[in-house]
């Protein structure tokens, strides 16, 4: 009998995706605020996709120490950011600008054909910035995978090991399109605090499916991350 993981998640739902937009980037300023009184600096990993536009343009409205903000990604495709599909555009696009184009963005693709052939790059990169992540905000797809985690995927265990020392990770599943590099699970876990931002009334039941581990639940990586966080995720969810 599959384990439910109702006491790992809190809901907090909106009645449009504006409204959860400006709710979620007020907290996540109020993290990192916290995280910039004790530190000079703080630490933010995001997903890309439709969904996170207007969050990331409301938390570039945020009164915020920017320059000591870092902010880098939870996955990307492996496309240069001149394409429609790249994430360090959505974030360049809709984050970085005003006040906000003074934080330090560490984008995971690089100049290279494969991911494989650049992930040394890319984790000394990440090593750069400060671990853990005092904000992580992940996405979810209609088939369970956040981040890269997609069923399917050539390093799925791997990536899900909460034993790897690897901090980012390949990944080429029939469902990602391109080639992707994903954070693994270890440093998204790790985040001080974690939101999973979803809208839809079919992501709303895939959460429940993965939440509860009946059926198909029990095999979506998005049950993995809520099953072993340390501190209960935030659900942000519009339909």
């Amino acid at each position: 009998m599959s384990t439910d993981l109702s006491t790992q998640i809190q809901h907090h739902t909106f009645a449009d995706p504006q409204a959860l937009a400006n709710a979620l980037a007020h907290s996540v300023a109020e993290d990192l605020r916290a995280a910039l009184a004790v530190r000079d600096t703080a630490s933010i990993a995001l997903s890309g996709g439709n969904t996170p536009k207007a969050f990331m343009q409301a938390l570039a409205l945020q009164e915020l120490d920017w320059p000591g903000v870092m902010v880098t990604l939870v996955d990307e495709r492996w496309v240069p950011e001149s394409s429609e599909r790249s994430n360090a555009a959505l974030v360049r696009s809709n984050l970085l600008h005003g006040p906000a184009a003074q934080a330090r963005f560490v984008p995971l693709y690089r100049d290279a054909p494969d991911p494989e052939s650049a992930i040394g790059e890319i984790e000394d990169g990440l090593a750069i910035l400060p671990r853990p992540f005092d904000v992580v905000v992940l996405g979810m797809g209609n088939d369970g995978h956040t981040a890269s985690f997609f069923p399917g995927g050539d390093h799925l265990a791997a990536a899900l090991d909460p034993a790897t020392t690897a901090l980012a990770l390949p990944m080429r599943a029939p469902a990602a399109g391109e080639p992707r590099i994903t954070l693994t699970l270890p440093p998204i876990l790790a985040a001080r605090r974690l939101y999973l931002h979803i809208e839809g009334i079919s992501k709303q039941e895939v959460l429940a499916q993965a939440v509860s581990g009946e059926g198909q639940g029990a095999a979506y990586p998005i049950r993995s991350v809520l099953k072993q966080a340390r501190s209960r995720v935030q659900i942000y969810w519009t339909a």
